[in-house]
């Protein structure tokens, strides 16, 4: 049966996700680009979840999404800063922190809860969107997802892409407009809609 590497997410708002695609431009130009956001296959996120699951099982993991959006009201979030850090090859990655609040911590707990069932951490490269080559970071953070980025670990963020971005003036107030399952890619990016809930607005 086949298997995908997927993301639970919170899409940003539309104006939100242009200008996390404007500031990724100025990255790609300065630094390559390994990550390309776009609002077709490479979306602007937030993760709240991820691992690998049987594409049987996207029906009950739609209706868990369906009943999560029903019993959740998340209001705006925050963009407090950007928070610059490394990878193993050297590589600076930039990234705009979201300010973690207690709506949104719960919210996080719930998915991870919910989806347990489902989930698995046994990621292969063929799970990942694309078919080609994957890089070893990418694999690594879906295995340890759960240990080192969930729960006390949840750090809520917009990745930005590889490279230094600097001079921006916070907060900046967005709202989260859908929940959304995608196919992730190399480096972890959504590239594909699996299933998507609107949220209610704030």
């Amino acid at each position: 049966m086949s298997r995908k590497a997927v993301d639970v997410v919170l899409l940003p708002d539309e104006a939100m996700t242009d200008r996390t695609i404007e500031v990724n431009a100025e990255l790609v130009k300065r630094f390559g680009n390994e990550i390309e956001l776009n609002k077709d296959s490479c979306l602007p996120h937030i993760s709240l979840a991820m691992g690998c699951i049987e594409e049987a099982d996207i029906v009950h993991v739609e209706k868990v999404l369906e009943e999560i959006t029903e019993e959740t009201s998340l209001g705006n979030l925050k963009i407090v800063g950007i928070r610059i850090s490394g990878n193993s090859k050297g590589q600076k990655a930039s990234v705009f922190e979201v300010e973690k609040t207690k709506e949104l911590q719960s919210l996080h707990e719930k998915v991870m809860g919910k989806l347990t069932p489902y989930l698995s951490t046994d990621v292969t490269e063929d799970m990942i969107y694309g078919g080609r080559e994957v890089a070893e970071s990418t694999l690594l953070w879906i295995k340890n997802y759960r240990e080192n980025s969930s729960f006390e670990n949840f750090f809520p963020h917009v990745t930005i892409g590889y490279g230094q971005i600097e001079n921006h003036s916070f907060p900046i107030t967005f709202a989260p407009s859908e929940l959304a399952l995608c196919h992730l890619g190399n480096h972890c990016t959504c590239r594909k809609v699996i299933v998507s809930k609107k949220l209610k607005g704030p």
